[in-house]
């Protein structure tokens, strides 16, 4: 049985605007920790270099990541409830659905991989995260789309 909220018109804009943010910062970091994870396989193990991107990869990840995911995450249920039961929902939610859970899979990678740097068993290159950096920009702009052209 599906919670369905319902909101007047300002409270669903407030709710939208909060979401909107909250998805803004949450981009930011996935796109910024995976940059991060490319300078830090430069920086040799027990340097300063090494231990100052440790220092940022955990508070980035850790004060805005999780953060804004969550928030993301709340600010888009209370939005999707507006939708009514699963069973009548547009296709293109159910599709942005999919890809808000691989972001979320991107997401939970990234926090292993900073793990792999603490600990100090990163075994992957510059190449791989760099690689790795594409990915959030390619889901985000997959589910912008179908938010706001609603294709199908």
């Amino acid at each position: 049985m599906a919670i369905m909220l319902e909101l007047g018109s300002t409270a669903y804009d407030w709710v939208r605007a909060l979401h909107v943010i909250s998805v803004i910062a949450w981009m930011a970091g996935l796109l910024y920790l995976p940059r991060l994870y490319v300078y830090h396989t430069g920086a040799t193990p027990g340097s300063e270099h090494d231990a100052a991107l440790k220092v940022m990869e955990r508070r980035l990840l850790r004060a805005i990541m999780n953060p804004a995911m969550i928030a993301s995450f709340i600010f888009g249920g209370l939005m999707v409830s507006a939708f009514g039961e699963p069973a009548a929902w547009p296709l293109w939610l159910w599709a942005k659905l999919v890809l808000v859970v691989a972001m979320g899979t991107a997401h939970g990678l990234q926090a292993r991989w900073r793990k792999d740097f603490e600990a100090g068993t990163n075994t992957r290159s510059h190449t791989f995260y760099r690689a790795a950096n594409e990915v959030p920009t390619l889901l985000m702009i997959a589910v912008v789309i179908l938010a706001v052209a609603e294709p199908f």
